[in-house]
């Protein structure tokens, strides 16, 4: 069971998703504005946010970034709902640090099973939550990242992409791989982006960026080992 804050100003969707998330058995907390949504993450530090984008008093990717600056809430995890579904709508959610992007109309067992994809994800990286790679440090709970014990500041999406790459050290990812697991978009979709916030990601970390290989024409690797940077 977990607990899922819906931040959903429209009455009839609100009562739908309370309704099927606790027939599968998850404590439900219920918002219907971006201020009621802040506080109540606040107080209640939900497992997942279910967050509408087109709220009453201001945008739900707003809310996304105030959920993810906040000490408390940044590592709570977020599944935006919106009747928009242009790629550059999806690029944006998870730019700000989302886990899922699901369009409206949905159906109701999907968006069940996102949820449960979304908690399963969140068990087990949670189980290792602190991991220590040569010069590198990471709390995937908290969202933090330290580099020769020097805390370094990253986006949410450039966390992900850091988490990705050294989840699966030593195998090479594609650059449209990455684009469908970071990102979650599937092909025919420019690969520039991941080039740019591979670059920057590398230039953030200092002397771990080196941890981040590149593969000529294929894509990049995390190192197997740490090797001479210890």
């Amino acid at each position: 069971m977990a607990r899922i804050l819906v931040v959903e100003d429209e009455a009839d969707i609100q009562e739908i998703l309370a309704y099927n998330l606790k027939r599968d058995g998850h404590d439900v907390v219920v918002a219907s504005t971006s201020k009621d949504g802040l506080r109540l993450a606040r107080e209640r530090r939900p497992d997942l946010v279910l967050l509408d984008l087109m709220l009453p008093d201001g945008s739900g990717t707003d809310l996304c970034k105030s959920l993810r600056r906040d000490s408390v809430t940044r590592g709570v995890r977020v599944i935006m709902l919106t009747a928009k579904g242009e790629e550059i709508d999806r690029v944006l959610g998870f730019e700000l640090g989302a886990d899922d992007y699901i369009v409206k109309p949905f159906s109701v067992r999907e968006l069940l099973l996102r949820v449960q994809a979304v908690l399963r994800r969140a068990a087990t990286e949670d189980a290792a939550e602190t991991t220590q790679f040569g010069l590198l440090r990471v709390d995937r709970g908290a969202h933090r990242v330290w580099v020769e014990g020097q805390e370094v500041e990253l986006t949410a999406l450039e966390f992900k992409l850091l988490i990705t790459l050294h989840d699966r050290r030593n195998r090479v990812q594609s650059r449209d791989s990455l684009l469908s697991d970071v990102w979650k978009i599937d092909a025919d979709v420019t690969t520039r982006t991941v080039d740019t916030h591979v670059k920057r990601l590398r230039e953030k970390l200092g002397a771990a960026g080196a941890y981040i290989e590149t593969v000529r024409g294929v894509g990049y690797r995390f190192a197997e080992g740490p090797g001479g940077l210890i």
